[in-house]
């Protein structure tokens, strides 16, 4: 069996045929252009599926269901997205606009879920029970996977785990709280902390990398300076680690999962943050003689949304 999964972003939409194993026949882009509205962009994602499915060397009737990850709120159950900031859409009923081009079935959930199903499928956490996902980029996006199906919860709004609120007043958040996990454990957060420690320290390597201008620094910057033992630097990353295994330490509590999984931009610095990570976890555990989430770097990289986006139709 085929399927088509679309990995809707704000920049760009990615496409292409996935087999029910996770394979990438074919796969096509364009610009996303979102100043035009939803419907010349769910027309033009209908025009792409047509045509990955053409370079696959296959017809629609050969292609069992479309699936699509979106970055922004989407109730699976109604097919509407409700809120996506990326793209300025409210309440656009997505997948009815895509059935009026296309008649096959069609499944939305968020691009962060599909990502995690995708892992979970043919990627790093395949095979297993319970898995959670965690994409480590401007924000932080989750996917909870149970017993082989994404997790959305009872409105569709679930896996919001980089809201999860770990510090009470904490960090102000771009949701309107304060605290939430994606303030500590975002590339923004290691952005924002190594800002401040150059105030501070502007002897340290950071200022060096970034000629001297604290705008110019990004997460690569800190972690490359820690790998090199400025100290600076490795206080900013050490105090970044602390906030995701604390994040990481309430998921195992909660859900108790078999596997949980490192994703986006930040997740590039490999194994040094990778070991980091598992160490201060195991220091802040609740049962510490029981076995608990293998932790991971997640393997499918930029074909993630694709693959997953289609396997929600499987």
């Amino acid at each position: 069996m085929m399927y088509i999964g679309v990995d809707l972003g704000g920049t760009g939409i990615k496409a292409g045929v996935v087999s029910e194993h996770g394979r990438i026949l074919s796969k096509g882009s364009i610009p996303t252009k979102v100043e035009r509205g939803y419907g010349p962009i769910i027309a033009d994602i209908a025009k792409l599926c047509e045509k990955v499915v053409g370079d696959a060397g296959l017809a629609l009737s050969d292609i069992a269901a479309i699936g699509v990850g979106v970055p922004g709120i989407c109730n699976p159950k109604t097919g509407v997205i409700p809120f996506c900031t990326n793209l300025g859409w409210h309440e656009v009923p997505f997948v009815s606009e895509l059935q009026s081009y296309i008649q096959l079935p069609v499944h939305v959930d968020n691009d962060a879920t599909v990502a995690g199903f995708a892992e979970s499928i043919a990627g790093v956490s395949a095979g297993s029970s319970a898995s959670v996902f965690l994409t480590l980029g401007t924000g932080v996006g989750g996917a909870i996977i149970i017993g082989g199906r994404p997790y959305s919860g009872a409105h569709g709004v679930g896996s919001e785990i980089g809201h999860m609120i770990l510090a009470m007043d904490g960090e102000m958040c771009s949701c309107g709280n304060r605290g939430c996990f994606e303030r500590y454990a975002s590339a923004t957060a290691i952005i924002r902390e190594g800002r401040r420690a150059v105030e501070k320290h502007p002897e340290s390597a950071i200022m060096k990398r970034c000629g001297g201008n604290p705008e110019r620094i990004n997460a690569k910057t800190i972690i490359d300076c820690a790998k090199e033992g400025d100290e600076t630097a490795k206080a900013v990353f050490a105090y970044y680690v602390k906030g995701l295994a604390h994040g990481i330490v309430s998921i195992i509590n909660i859900l108790d999962p078999e596997v949980i999984v490192l994703g986006g931009g930040v997740s590039m610095a490999g194994d040094f943050l990778l070991s980091a990570v598992r160490e201060e976890v195991a220091k802040h555990v609740f049962y510490k003689t029981m076995p608990y989430a293998r932790i991971e770097l997640a393997q499918l990289g930029a074909d993630a949304g694709i693959i997953g986006a289609a396997l929600l139709g499987k």
